[in-house]
């Protein structure tokens, strides 16, 4: 089939409005990469409902996209182009309602290329895509393909990694994440995580991961965080999700400096966990950090006690909760 009859059309939307809320990812880490003999990247991730992201999508005279990350809607849609969903830039105007932040370790450039793809699909009218097409249409998950599961599904998320460069990790097991848990993310000023090209570079010169490590990675996935957050064991949970974060993050430590990627990031684990909060992890690059707390009066605790460190002081914090579903597309009638 070509791509001009394939492609979709927003003609007689008039009146329409598309609306996708998209949340956040957090990654704890890969099982593997740098090994022939061993599945690549993989890991274990996870949805929350802040900072997440919202847009709209309504039909217009041209394509125009408004509000923060215009270049960046702009490219998605230039996929969805090349891809053969449309024939040329579709008549519409996406509007970022609720922009995500950038380069902070929370997968926002796949959530907004996936919440692209999904309103303007929506709006033309075309079923409701899966993982692996949202990946093809939109150039995502070429490593890591927890942010394409997780805004199909939510919840906490172990991926298997890929065999073949050009395939989408599958999602092998996914539980949900007790409702009443809440992270802390703490986000210090001044930094930012690899994306682009200097991630691709960082990649190349990075060594082979042990397989002693990867052996332990999958066990602390599909042995300890999996069963205990399927249980509602929020001790057991903490220490596997810590354990888990730390490990995965050694196997980078010749671009990073040691398990995180500063010695800020990793004095803040440090006073975390001396007071007693075992669970925190860097989420993927960072400079992202998520504490583990029992519950919403725990997280508001800690964010307090943190605002007044000096070494956290200007750190941006924010209290999300999980997300056990997943990104919401909804079709409306414009005002």
């Amino acid at each position: 089939m070509s791509a001009r009859s394939r492609a979709l059309s927003l003609e007689g939307m008039n009146g329409s409005l598309a609306r996708v809320v998209a949340y956040s990812r957090l990654h704890c880490g890969m099982f593997s990469f740098g090994r022939p003999d061993v599945r690549r990247f993989g890991g274990v991730g996870l949805m929350i409902d802040r900072p997440g992201l919202e847009l709209t999508v309504v039909p217009a005279d041209r394509f125009v996209a408004t509000g923060a990350e215009t270049d960046r809607v702009s490219q998605c849609v230039g996929r969805l182009v090349a891809a053969g969903w449309f024939a040329q830039p579709p008549a519409c105007r996406v509007d970022i309602c609720r922009p995500p932040p950038a380069h902070a370790g929370l997968g926002s450039g796949t959530q907004l290329a996936l919440a692209v793809a999904a309103g303007l699909s929506a709006l033309s009218g075309r079923p409701p895509c899966d993982a692996r097409q949202l990946a093809a249409a939109t150039g995502r998950g070429l490593r890591s393909a927890i942010g394409l599961h997780g805004f199909a599904v939510g919840g906490l998320l172990v991926e298997a990694g890929k065999q073949r460069r050009d395939e989408l990790g599958p999602l092998v097991a996914r539980v949900d994440l007790p409702d009443r848990w809440r992270f802390l993310l703490i986000t210090p000023t001044g930094s930012q995580g690899l994306s682009g090209e200097a991630e691709v570079q960082a990649f190349d010169r990075l060594p082979a991961v042990p397989l002693p490590t990867t052996e332990r990675l999958c066990r602390l996935a599909l042995l300890d965080m999996l069963p205990a957050a399927q249980a509602g064991d929020f001790a057991h949970f903490s220490q596997a999700y810590f354990e888990y974060g730390h490990l995965a993050g050694a196997c980078f430590a010749t671009e990073q400096g040691s398990a995180y990627a500063s010695p800020r990031l990793a004095e803040i684990v440090g006073r975390v966990r001396a007071m007693g909060i075992g669970g925190i992890i860097q989420s993927s690059w960072g400079p992202t950090l998520a504490a583990l707390l029992p519950d919403r009066s725990a997280a508001d605790e800690l964010a307090h006690a943190l605002r007044a460190d000096p070494v956290t002081a200007d750190a941006k914090f924010e209290i999300a909760a999980p997300v056990n579903h997943g990104a919401v597309i909804t079709r409306e009638l414009s005002e």
